[in-house]
């Protein structure tokens, strides 16, 4: 008995090797096999943004697009990726696993890159310099040279988008929950995750966009190419050391299920009692029994689906209810199922914090170009402006972890300081006063252009030092630092067990939809104005970027309302479960058939 005791501390009942042996403790997992992927996350970071932050000048600048045209391709571009994060979750938890899913996407991304490069070194995949002499002056580019940009953007988007949703949770993978001393090493690993995506984008932000702007973008992004292979090498040499866990299958299917059994049984009447519905205890199937979850209380919001856990007398009879999930679901699937669709209003209200993020990284950037740029003799690039964003973020968490919790903790009877929705709260907040912060200073940069004749002369420097926009970068970066924290926290924390891919994929989702708001703002914006005086001019100087900002501060201050709105509406799960007299269990793993 005793030495059953001794094997079973070596090994982990639910993970293996790279052999698809039980993971021993000693040998595989823990900082080791955490440092090689946080190495190849830093390196998915520094040639992600290394090539999104300075998007917009290569495109006006190299490719000769419009303002708006150019925006609407990096938010895109932006958006795209965060999208298929959970296209990579649910191959990860459905065919591949995570391993096998960050590997093949990191090459995947790495090929989108590679094209990127190339189509800068060959001089056909790019339109000829402007040239007083031609007309117009600056030929955009055509056809095949967009269709080569765009096949390079999509590879890159598609490898970030599917690898993103599984680096952390496979980081997560290398340390056991059960183990008292393992579950605090986890705690450190989301810690310094964030960590080194913040070096990660720093580095991009000021060595990757002074090379690209001063040696040449091939230069800029073969360095991003020899930073992504660096990084899967890095991953790879791991592999001897990961612990992998079985496939749970998607939870997405859990979802879908459950509309499905509600919707074919919603002719039948549904009982009062609770009892007579099909619940985790009614499992008689040994394999499932093995599975089975924490039994939630009934709730009596969205009751419609408990119908999909009603014992149709005609189907049980078949016995086909039992293994058909599509006929039948537990009474705590529906529950779990609730969880989800009661985040969905938070999940909504949160969107348009990452709309006005994105113009850190398309106008602000562009402002950028047209300002004084200079620290005596040394120019700064104008998307190095984007460093101000990421300090601000870095200087964010340690002042909120030193001393905005200590007070809130005091002040608000909470030892965590500010609870996950008041977090998001303030980011929002923050990101009004960016907009509002962007608004004047754009004023200020068209009046100083007015004043020194400059209005008609687009690429001509104008004598306000760029300084003027850190501002707006302080604002958007603090709020980040609150917003996505906050965000991350609430939809992992309320999330139901086993759920967790899917909860990250909503949470990535709030910035996929905040980068596509932002390019249909754009376009609708330069649809309608683009007749008389456009908002959105090619020639900043000559349009009305500042009625987009105060357009953006409006949205965003409705925004605000609604989510305090459903902020207060929403009822945290442990308290709801708290009143029902249940406990969370969550230590303990679930799965999904």
């Amino acid at each position: 008995m005793s030495g059953l005791l001794q094997t079973q501390g070596k090994t982990l009942p639910d993970a293996w090797d790279y052999k698809g042996r039980p993971a021993e403790r000693s040998k595989t997992g823990g900082w080791t096999a955490a440092a090689m992927i946080l190495g190849g996350e830093a390196m998915e970071r520094l040639t992600t943004l290394g090539i999104a932050v300075n998007l917009v000048t290569y495109l006006t600048g190299t490719m000769h697009l419009g303002n708006a045209t150019s925006a609407n391709m990096v938010t895109n571009f932006l958006g795209t990726s965060f999208m298929l994060c959970l296209l990579g979750g649910f191959i990860a938890d459905t065919f591949l696993g995570r391993y096998l899913t960050i590997g093949i996407f990191v090459t995947i991304q790495a090929t989108g890159v590679t094209i990127l490069t190339i189509s800068t070194i060959i001089p056909s995949l790019r339109p000829p310099k402007c040239a007083a002499e031609t007309v117009p002056p600056c030929v955009p580019a055509n056809g095949m040279q967009l269709g080569v940009l765009y096949l390079a953007l999509f590879l890159t988007a598609l490898g970030t988008g599917g690898l993103k949703s599984s680096v952390s949770g496979f980081g997560s993978d290398q340390f056991d929950d059960l183990d008292k001393e393992e579950k605090i090493q986890m705690t450190n690993f989301f810690n310094w995750f964030f960590f080194f995506i913040s070096i990660g984008s720093l580095c991009a932000v000021t060595i990757l966009v002074y090379i690209q702007d001063n040696l040449g973008r091939e230069w800029g992004y073969g360095i991003c190419v020899c930073a992504i292979v660096l990084g899967l090498v890095v991953f790879l040499s791991g592999t001897r050391k990961y612990r992998f866990k079985k496939l749970a299958g998607s939870p997405l299917t859990q979802i879908i299920t459950v509309f499905v059994a509600a919707w074919r049984k919603r002719h039948l009447e549904l009982p009062s009692e609770s009892s007579l519905l099909f619940n985790v205890d009614d499992i008689h199937d040994e394999g499932q029994r093995k599975k089975k979850k924490q039994r939630l209380p009934r709730t009596k919001q969205f009751r419609f689906l408990d119908k999909a856990a009603i014992k149709d007398p005609e189907i049980s009879s078949t016995g086909i209810a039992v293994v058909n999930k599509w006929y039948l679901s537990t009474l705590t699937d529906v529950e779990e199922v609730k969880l989800v669709i009661r985040m969905l209003p938070i999940w909504a209200t949160t969107i348009m914090f990452w709309t006005v993020y994105a113009q850190m990284s398309t106008f602000s950037v562009s402002q950028a170009t047209t300002m004084d740029r200079h620290i005596g003799s040394f120019q700064i690039p104008a998307a190095s402006l984007t460093v101000f964003f990421v300090g601000s973020i870095l200087l964010t968490v340690p002042i909120y972890d030193r001393i905005i919790v200590p007070v809130a903790g005091k002040v608000l009877k909470n030892p965590h300081g500010l609870t996950p929705l008041q977090r998001i709260g303030v980011g929002l907040v923050f990101s009004i006063f960016a907009m509002v912060a962007a608004a004047l200073t754009e004023l200020k940069r068209l009046k100083a252009a007015r004043s020194h004749g400059l209005t008609d002369h687009p690429t001509a420097e104008i004598p306000l030092s760029v300084f003027w926009l850190v501002p707006q970068f302080f604002f958007v970066g603090s709020g980040e630092a609150f917003t996505y924290i906050g965000q991350l926290d609430f939809f992992l924390r309320e999330c139901p067990k086993g759920m967790k891919t899917v909860s990250t994929g909503l949470f990535l989702n709030t910035l996929s939809l905040g980068f596509f708001v932002s390019s249909l703002l754009v376009t609708i914006v330069h649809k309608v104005t683009g007749n008389k005086r456009p908002w959105l001019a090619d020639n900043h100087n000559q349009g009305k970027l500042y009625d987009f900002y105060w357009l953006l501060a409006i949205l965003s201050g409705l925004n605000l309302v609604m989510y305090l709105f459903c902020a207060k509406w929403y009822v945290y799960k442990d308290k709801r479960l708290a009143e029902e007299g249940i406990e969370l269990e969550e230590a303990e793993p679930s799965y999904h058939a």
